[in-house]
């Protein structure tokens, strides 16, 4: 019965979204009736108004899409929601002060003279508009207007002519900064932590162990890496919509003939291009740039957005006027000023210690002042030059009511859908699919892909992206990342602006194109632009990197990048180890021979002997790499003949626990029910669901539990090298490295011989209370120097023979001894070794720090990093440890 009521749920929302009534409620007011009608069916029908629920009841759920909701607003994972009005009201503010329109226009004479120039400047300005504004109505309705008929009057093809303008005008979906993307990161965030413990939940079921290795975790997004990630794949569509205008105009030059332009190209034509490109790129590089360079967040960057286009609005609205230009320069001028103050003094008023610090805070204040003022000026003259600015804010809160009124009912969709079983079902069926992920995915999307044919992006975002994206990300045979997936799912749902019925870009641009214009030209003319971008997401599946590796290098040379030690990153980090020593092996192992020869006769026995045995174990970690090398060598050439097997046996499995569910579902309506004859019947469904699970059982090859022991075997093996090889490393470089930074703390080291001796001095002349507090701070001064424990030791000992009930004086003053004994054999050999051993050491950790010693580095080099990038930037396989 869950499945009829499911299937009401579906017919109900897909009837009041065909009949026009409006999203916002559709999506909660058919979740709502079908709950209670569930519930009211249940309680008529066998006394239990939880019976048609997948579990739980009507109040459970009711509540939950209330929790859901409010998790909208108030969980504060969720703030990046807050730069969808952002991003809008920059959109609009650029579209009504046309700007948009000046870009047109110039770059319709800089390109028009070349064949097809005029389609090209249309997409060059999609582009650029997609990457200011974000919204497909505004773009597709300035360049309908401006575009079309200079397209038309210079003899171009309708149907080449629409298609241009419509798909060009789509781009604002997958460009970054992207309403879509916000929604999607949003949405993927919670599913990744869903798939995250689908995952946890398979690794346990398969393996028997409830912890799973970090590395296998999912890998989630957030919007900045959205927008990152999106940004490669928006200019490879550009370039696709490039590459088929010339060729098309190449194959057919009457379809989109050149245009030559009647002036002239002169310093004016010039200023003009520069004056019209130069602000829109500008304000790209501070919303974009701020992001990737990791200085600002996403709802930073969205205000950095909407300040910029109220700025350059405040010119353009009063173009051909004296001083049009003074709000603009004056913000310019502040913001730079800004920049240098903040370079150059500590502008925290908290912290004001100099004149320095006072003047620094009095400049940025003049400067935020002005920045303010060119802020409100702009403002100003928006507010008054044909109410602008009332138009721009009230445009700016229907979409962001529209967008998040969305949202709102589909938290309670997603509430309904589980109720009913919705996702049980859709991961059932999905994972019963055979071929693995990408059988998966290829339907998902083809789903998507229809879905946009009626619904809207949004709706297709926030009702299909919760219940499908858990599953894919959980699939760990292709171990996507959820930026990956994202980017897939934005690509995808771009299309259906484009796809009739329900295109929504061809309704805005048949708005404003001329009656000469036919329907039929403009469906024609979108189609090779669907079909252009069907190819880029074939190009973007096959290339992972070109979504993962802008994410990667971000966050691997941003201040916060994981340590070369994250398990996160061992795999890459291990091939970055290998690749390196493959080149420098030799050189290396040709430096321990040269370390050998140094005198460390200075050092302390102990000491001596751990720099002795590292070189040693530099020796046996390359050797341990090459073992561990070989040995995944034949661990991959193993999983090419298990691989069958063991998706074969998962898949069994798999179906196994879906009977178990089934089993332990009904046995929970058991215990709910009181009617003995309802009873025997579930129990009869339990038995023979029962018998189909065992007989799934004997259909599992006899051999499985010997090769999978095989392998697993040969697994362990693996792992176990590589851990042979970090722990070889490990001691081969940490003696030397502990040793240099030893050697540099000799001077903070001597500093400390007065406050010891003084207080050597006083052990035994002044009261014990007196001396606890100072030989505590003195001990912790000691500590903190490298390779000074031994002194801070002997100290406390003399403080904690002070601090007893009856002071033990003559410990203390013994103790103290020997902490002067052993700073003064500390002074010695520091210095000598400092001397001798210093500098020849100092190069052989050099040569090391790279490869053997890399996980030992707080940070990555530049080059490391963007290997790792690289590295990760690949989805990789690892089913078979599932």
């Amino acid at each position: 019965m869950e499945l009829f009521f499911l299937l009401i749920l579906v017919v109900l929302m897909a009837t009041a979204l065909g009949s026009g009534y409006p999203v916002a409620f559709a999506l909660p007011g058919s979740s709502i009736i079908t709950i209670m009608l569930a519930a009211a069916s249940g309680y008529l029908f066998t006394g239990d108004s939880t019976a048609y629920f997948d579990q739980g009841g009507a109040s459970q759920w009711l509540s939950a899409g209330v929790t859901n909701l409010r998790g909208v607003y108030w969980e504060p994972e969720r703030d990046t929601l807050i730069a969808i009005p952002l991003f809008i009201f920059m959109g609009i503010m650029l579209q009504r002060s046309k700007i948009a329109e000046d870009l047109l226009i110039t770059m319709a004479n800089l390109f028009g003279p070349v064949p097809g120039g005029l389609g090209i400047s249309v997409v060059f300005v999609g582009a650029l508009l997609a990457a200011t504004t974000g919204i497909v109505g505004a773009t597709v309705v300035a360049m309908g207007l401006i575009s079309l008929p200079a397209m038309l009057r210079n003899n171009y093809s309708q149907s080449l002519a629409t298609g241009t303008i419509a798909a060009s005008g789509t781009l604002g979906q997958i460009i970054p900064p992207s309403i879509v993307l916000i929604i999607l990161a949003d949405q993927l965030a919670s599913a990744a932590d869903q798939g995250s413990n689908l995952r946890k939940a398979l690794y346990k079921a398969n393996t028997g162990d409830p912890a799973m290795p970090t590395s296998f975790d999912v890998v989630s997004t957030s919007a900045g890496e959205m927008f990152l990630g999106a940004f490669i794949p928006g200019l490879v569509l550009v370039g696709l919509y490039m590459l088929y205008i010339l060729v098309a105009a190449w194959l057919r030059p009457n379809i989109a003939p050149p245009v030559e332009y009647t002036g002239k190209y002169d310093r004016a034509f010039a200023f003009k291009v520069v004056i019209t490109l130069v602000p829109p790129l500008l304000l790209i590089f501070l919303v974009l740039g701020s992001i990737m360079a990791g200085i600002a967040t996403v709802n930073q960057a969205g205000a950095i957005g909407a300040a910029g286009a109220l700025v350059m609005s405040g010119y353009r609205l009063q173009e051909g006027k004296s001083r049009a230009y003074w709000p603009a320069i004056i913000s310019v001028v502040s913001i730079v000023a800004i920049s240098l103050i903040v370079s150059n003094f500590d502008t925290n008023i908290k912290n004001i210690k100099s004149s320095a610090d006072m003047l620094g805070v009095t400049l940025a204040i003049i400067a935020t002042i002005g920045l303010i003022t060119g802020l409100v000026w702009s403002g100003y003259r928006a507010l008054v030059t044909e109410n602008t600015l009332e138009g721009v804010m009230i445009e700016t809160a229907k979409a962001t009511s529209l967008v998040f009124i969305i949202l709102l009912g589909a938290a309670i969709l997603t509430a309904a859908f589980r109720a009913f079983g919705g996702e049980h079902l859709v991961r059932e069926f999905l994972e019963g699919l055979p071929g693995g992920f990408w059988t998966k995915f290829v339907i998902v999307m083809a789903v998507i892909f229809v879905l946009g044919f009626f619904l809207d992006f949004i709706e297709i975002a926030v009702v299909v992206v919760p219940i499908v994206a858990p599953i894919l990300l959980a699939d760990p045979s292709a171990n996507v990342t959820a930026v990956w997936l994202g980017v897939m799912i934005g690509l995808n749902i771009q299309t259906s602006f484009l796809t009739p019925p329900f295109g929504f870009a061809l309704f805005y641009l048949r708005g404003v194109a001329p009656a000469v214009v036919k329907t039929i030209n403009m469906y024609k003319g979108v189609i090779p632009y669907i079909l252009l971008q069907i190819l880029a997401l074939i190009i973007v599946s096959a290339a992972p990197p070109l979504v993962n590796y802008l994410p990667n290098r971000v966050a691997l040379l941003s201040e916060n990048a994981p340590p070369p030690r994250n398990p996160k990153l061992n795999y890459c980090v291990d091939q970055y180890v290998s690749s390196e020593i493959a080149t420098s092996g030799d050189a290396i192992l040709a430096s321990v021979e040269s370390a050998r020869q140094i005198d460390l006769t200075a050092l302390p026995q102990s000491m001596q002997k751990d720099i002795g045995d590292s070189f040693d174990s530099v020796t046996e970690a390359i050797a341990k790499l090459g073992e561990a090398e070989t040995i995944s060598t034949t661990v991959a050439s193993a999983s090419d003949g298990f691989r069958p097997l063991h998706s074969e046996v998962r898949a069994i499995e798999r179906d196994m626990r879906s009977f178990d569910n089934e089993i332990d579902e009904i046995n929970g309506r058991m215990r709910r029910l009181d009617d003995e004859d309802r009873k025997a019947v579930l129990q009869h469904e339990i038995d023979e669901l029962a018998k189909e699970r065992d007989a799934l059982a004997q259909t599992i090859p006899s051999d499985w539990d010997a090769k999978l022991k095989e392998f697993r075997d040969l697994q362990k093996t693996e792992t176990s090298a590589y851990r042979g090889y970090s722990s070889a490393a490990n001691k081969g470089y940490e003696p030397i490295a502990q040793l240099m930074v030893i050697l540099e703390g000799n001077e903070d080291f001597a500093a400390l011989k007065p406050a010891l001796e003084d207080l050597q001095k006083r052990v035994g002349v002044d009261a014990p209370d007196d001396l606890v507090d100072p030989l505590k701070d003195l001990s912790s001064e000691f500590n903190a120097v490298e390779g000074a424990s031994d002194v801070a030791r002997a100290i406390s000992n003399a403080r904690s023979a002070l601090r007893k009930r009856t002071p033990e004086v003559e410990d203390a003053i013994e103790d103290m001894q020997t902490a002067m004994a052993e700073f003064e054999t500390q002074i010695v050999w520091r210095a000598s070794a400092k001397e001798k051993i210093a500098p020849q050491l100092a190069s052989y950790e050099d040569s090391l720090r790279s490869t053997i010693g890399i996980r030992n580095q707080a940070d990555f080099t530049r080059d490391q990093a963007l290997f790792v990038a690289g590295c990760q930037a690949h989805h990789r396989d690892i089913s078979l440890n599932f």
